[in-house]
């Protein structure tokens, strides 16, 4: 499997041929600077999970495709080890596995995010209609909606509008593993 940074420079830049667009172009739909959209392309900077969703939501994909290649399309049983696909974005204080990436047919992305103690990051809204779901497996952390912060703790959920400002944290002082359910409406 490429790394994660192979895999985005190569993602990043086929996304802008696809699409006519200079670096320029790009650093105002995404809101990432021209400087930081050449060093990812040239695969000299592990991006912050705020500077994925933000090249995700102006490209309009999910953020999985972002850290791994589409699956293809599998009509028999599936199993994924969160272990061995396990990435830490450039923030270092969230680790994130992709279990099963977006696929068109499904309209989601189903991730296993891992909160270390100490971590908090308020999330810029992503393109409309996007929802979040979060189940805590074990630990107990945060999510900040509607300018509220909800305590969620291990078998709780909370879904929430992922189109509105939101955030997550971690004041415990064990990690919160959580599996997240994104759906995206508008992707065919």
């Amino acid at each position: 499997m490429q790394n994660l940074k192979e895999h985005l420079s190569n993602t990043l830049k086929s996304l802008r041929k696809e699409r006519s667009w200079s670096l320029d172009t790009a650093a105002a739909q995404t809101g990432v600077s021209k400087a930081m959209l050449g060093q990812i392309e040239r695969g000299e900077s592990s991006p912050t999970t705020a500077v994925l969703w933000k090249l995700a939501t102006g490209f309009k994909v999910s953020v999985s495709s972002l850290m791994e290649p589409l699956p293809e399309i599998a009509l028999d049983t599936v199993i994924r080890d969160a272990e061995v696909i396990r990435n830490i974005p450039g923030d270092k204080g969230m680790a994130v596995a992709p279990l099963f990436p977006f696929e068109p047919r499904f309209g989601f992305d189903l991730m296993e995010l891992t909160f270390l103690p100490g971590y908090e990051r308020i999330s810029e809204p992503h393109e409309p209609g996007v929802i979040e779901h979060i189940t805590v497996m074990s630990g107990k952390m945060e999510v900040l909606t509607d300018d509220f912060w909800h305590p969620i703790e291990k078998g709780q959920t909370i879904r929430f509008r992922g189109d509105r400002p939101h955030g997550y944290r971690n004041r415990g002082g064990e990690k919160a593993v959580t599996l997240s359910v994104i759906h995206y409406p508008h992707r065919a």
